[in-house]
């Protein structure tokens, strides 16, 4: 995303009048969700002043500030001290989306439950198999992965230390049946380039993402 996110963390570029991650923390305000855990890493201490803590979302906020990104993974990892017992909801900063964030739960019995896409231009192989609520490595055709997911804290037990991609655990989990997930048909945008932010921009202002 440079040269926008030279002097700015992605979270906190604008669309369409206000931060990327404002967005999300009104989502998680109207699923009903009230205490969120934040992870950053390059210019962090930007979204702690930005947030703060939360109250202005109706939201209880803390911080896993990290030295290096560590990835989702990583990331994951390092906050579960704050994470608690429970299970609980992942929200990747750099999507865009209008899907209901409360809706979803980890089913019985399972450690992850994805929300897969329809495969965007930039990423037409996809990612995992879905097929009858079960979600695999091996199997075709594949769906992308949202970047949204519920996971049980056990799910990381053992993990890495320092730096790992979540997809690193999730098909360790696979193997064992334990990755439930659902077809998402809903607007959703991975914002990896200007290019990609400037365009959804202009389909919200122009109405087109409601």
């Amino acid at each position: 995303m440079r040269p926008l996110t030279d002097n700015r963390p992605k979270p906190l570029l604008h669309l369409a009048g206000k931060p990327l991650i404002q967005y999300h923390l009104e989502a998680l305000a109207k699923a009903g969700i009230t205490k969120v855990i934040i992870n950053h890493a390059w210019l962090g201490e930007q979204i702690e002043a930005f947030v703060k803590t939360g109250n202005q979302f109706g939201l209880e906020v803390e911080y896993s500030a990290e030295q290096e990104a560590l990835e989702t993974g990583g990331g994951i990892c390092k906050a579960l001290p704050l994470l608690g017992t429970e299970a609980f909801l992942v929200i990747n900063g750099d999507v865009w989306t209008t899907m209901d964030v409360g809706s979803y739960q980890l089913p019985e019995g399972k450690l992850a439950h994805l929300v897969m896409v329809d495969n965007p231009d930039q990423h037409l192989e996809g990612d995992f198999h879905l097929i009858k609520g079960e979600v695999d490595d091996i199997g075709e055709p594949k769906l992308t992965f949202s970047g949204i997911g519920i996971y049980h804290p056990t799910l990381f037990d053992n993990c890495p230390t320092g730096r790992f991609s979540l997809p690193v655990l999730l098909r360790k989990a696979m193997e064992k049946n334990l990755v439930s997930g659902e077809h998402y048909q809903g607007h959703w945008y991975d914002i990896g380039r200007p290019a990609r932010l400037a365009e959804l921009e202009q389909k919200i202002l122009k109405g087109d993402m409601t």
